[in-house]
């Protein structure tokens, strides 16, 4: 039988990125630890799970400060026929559209991530050249708290109301979802990354999800 292949595609919280005590030292849990890692042993035989995660990454929005590599669906197209075929992308991005450069309201961010959606739902980076399924996950709402405070502005209350957008638009879309926000917190150290034990809570949540 032929290897179910899981591309999670994502930000720093896919990466696997540390709370971070300042903005110039950036860490990074170990493969096991992270969220992908921890959903490849809770799937065990018979998938292969793909980590495709960058720190600062958006939907839609070449960043300004960090380059206009960030944007996720510019990347997109690229990463689905570099990894095909693919049977289910685990999307989780739209965090970094909170940050007070981009202003975008909640509504906007998750019609920038239906883009995504839509753009694997398009290709033919699938088995046989059909589309992979889609498990689009809400990422936790974040706080304004240290070092990232200050770029995550405003971006607090706004992140309260993602999952309802979120929620509305996967079943306009017709596909999968989870609410993360449901299942873990973010670090009060930084107010936007994931400590061990919520990469843990959420790769198991993940796998969980996968085979409902």
């Amino acid at each position: 039988m032929r290897e179910r292949t899981i591309l999670c595609y994502g930000d720093s919280n896919t990466h696997g990125t540390m709370p971070m005590d300042t903005l110039d030292v950036m860490g990074r849990f170990g493969r096991a630890e992270r969220w992908p890692g921890v959903l490849a042993a809770a799937l065990g035989a018979g998938f292969h799970v793909i980590e495709e995660g960058l720190p600062g990454r958006t939907t839609v929005h070449p960043d300004p400060v960090s380059g206009v590599h960030k944007n996720g669906l510019a990347v997109l197209p690229a990463v689905l026929e570099s990894h095909a075929p693919v049977d289910l992308v685990v999307l989780m991005l739209g965090t970094n559209d909170l940050k007070h450069r981009f202003q975008a309201p909640p509504v906007e961010i998750a019609e920038s991530a239906a883009q995504l959606v839509l753009a694997i739902r398009h290709s033919e980076a699938g088995p046989e050249e059909r589309a992979p399924e889609v498990l689009l996950v809400c990422p936790p709402p974040v706080l304004e708290a240290g070092c990232l405070e200050e770029i995550f502005e405003g971006g607090a209350a706004k992140s309260h109301r993602l999952a309802g957008y979120y929620a509305a638009m996967a079943e306009r879309l017709g596909v999968r979802f989870l609410d993360a926000g449901r299942v873990i917190v973010s670090s009060p150290l930084d107010g936007v990354h994931f400590d061990a034990a919520q990469h843990a809570r959420l790769g198991s949540a993940v796998a969980q999800a996968i085979r409902d």
